[in-house]
């Protein structure tokens, strides 16, 4: 079984794509960023004057990999290797997840499915700079997962 988008190979093209989308849209200053540290890509822009910032770990994507494809002793490389591995298909399928996501969502509010702030609320900026999903969970406004902390 292979898990969905490990055979993605666009990369950073889809963040050109993404842009595409979001400008067809009407958004404006468009950025994105790779925090080595943190093993995520932030794409940010704003749109009538709303910022949004969507965040997406490939350190996830890449555990998804790895329990779908556990390294075993029949390999022919070190279990450090193949972690590698896992984290160079998350780092190339994040990209695809993101401006797939980011279409649909626009599609959605462009034929009135969503409003935009529907479809953005959590990943809207406020003034102080933090998400609306941040700010809800550091505030414990929402309710814990079952099995969560």
């Amino acid at each position: 079984m292979s898990l969905p988008y490990e055979k993605a190979t666009s990369g950073d093209k889809a963040l050109g794509e993404i842009q595409k989308i979001l400008r067809g849209f009407g958004c404006q200053k468009f950025g994105s960023m790779v925090d080595d540290e943190e093993q995520s890509l932030t794409v940010q822009f704003q749109y009538r004057g709303k910022m949004v910032s969507v965040k997406a770990s490939f350190s996830g994507y890449a555990a998804a990999w790895l329990r779908e494809h556990p390294h075993t002793s029949r390999m022919h490389k070190t279990k450090a290797e193949h972690e590698r591995q896992a984290y160079d298909k998350a780092s190339v399928a994040v990209y695809s997840i993101l401006r797939d996501w980011i279409k649909g969502q626009v599609t959605a509010i462009e034929t009135g499915i969503l409003s935009f702030e529907g479809a953005f609320l959590g990943q809207m900026m406020l003034e102080h700079g933090e998400t609306v999903l941040d700010y809800a969970q550091r505030q414990k406004l929402l309710p814990v997962p079952e099995g969560g902390e």
